[in-house]
């Protein structure tokens, strides 16, 4: 790219453009006043040397100006990247905040009463923060890790609840994909807020995961005390619906069903 575009040099530019114009309106001019023509044929007659430079010159301008216009749409292109990937992040570091309070409550009651259960539920909130922290910043993990977390988080939750619960986990990868972390963690995270938490007894969160090279389903499937309000889409699941648009934008399918005090989602992702 030639200088003056490159430093977006303003007064150079009005300075070409008007150049520009000037040439062949001079040449028009000098035809029809001092020659006399009627009509006139764009550098006819003229020098070779001068209509060569004045191609040239007309040339270098046209091509300057498709390169500025390429580097600005490249520049606007990136420009949307980044701020589509700061969107992402800034959705990944609202995951799970009330997670934590509430598990730092339950290690606070229990310091006293068990010490070796008080160890292991900080040992293991411990690897739940550090894949929130560091692997939360990253734009993809392995499906791998992603299954790790969720046990991780469904212990922690069996050991913050005070009663039985029939939690099943069922995976069946057949290749170790990369997905956009801290995301199938939303739909486990409100199967324990808005059913665990409501139900004294007989509560159930069932997960299934499947993964192959084509696509991977997650499916949860919890029951919940209907005397309850019904359940309004909250923070949580928006940010999920926000996150799928950006990252598997027509790539994907959530549905979700409620139906006698059972709820249940599902997320396909086309891969």
């Amino acid at each position: 790219m030639i200088p003056f575009l490159k430093n977006n040099n303003w007064f150079v530019i009005k300075f070409i453009i008007v150049i520009s114009i000037l040439i062949p309106l001079s040449i028009l001019t000098y035809e029809f006043i001092v020659l006399g023509n009627e009509s006139v044929v764009f550098l006819a007659n003229y020098p070779l040397a001068i209509s060569i430079i004045i191609i040239v010159y007309y040339s270098i301008i046209i091509v300057s100006i498709i390169v500025w216009l390429i580097s600005k749409l490249l520049a606007l292109l990136t420009l949307k990247n980044e701020m589509r990937k700061i969107e992402i992040l800034h959705l990944q570091s609202q995951v799970n905040p009330h997670f934590f309070f509430n598990m730092l409550n339950t290690v606070y009651g229990l310091v006293d009463q068990d010490t070796d259960k008080t160890k292991k539920l900080i040992l293991k909130l411990s690897e739940v923060m550090r894949y929130s922290i560091y692997e939360g910043d990253k734009m993809t993990v392995t499906i791998e890790e992603e299954v790790n977390y969720i046990h991780n988080f469904i212990e922690l939750q069996k050991i913050r609840y005070h009663k039985t619960i029939e939690v099943k986990f069922t995976t069946h990868i057949e290749k170790n994909i990369s997905i956009t972390p801290l995301m199938l963690i939303m739909l486990v995270e409100n199967a324990f807020k808005h059913g665990v938490e409501n139900l004294r007894e007989n509560a159930y969160v069932h997960i299934t995961l499947k993964v192959d090279e084509h696509k991977m389903i997650f499916e949860i499937e919890n029951n919940f005390d209907e005397s309850e309000l019904p359940r309004k889409e909250g923070i949580g699941l928006s940010n999920l619906k926000r996150r799928l648009d950006l990252v598997y934008p027509k790539m994907h399918e959530l549905t979700i069903a409620s139906h006698s005090g059972k709820y249940k989602a599902q997320l396909l992702i086309q891969l």
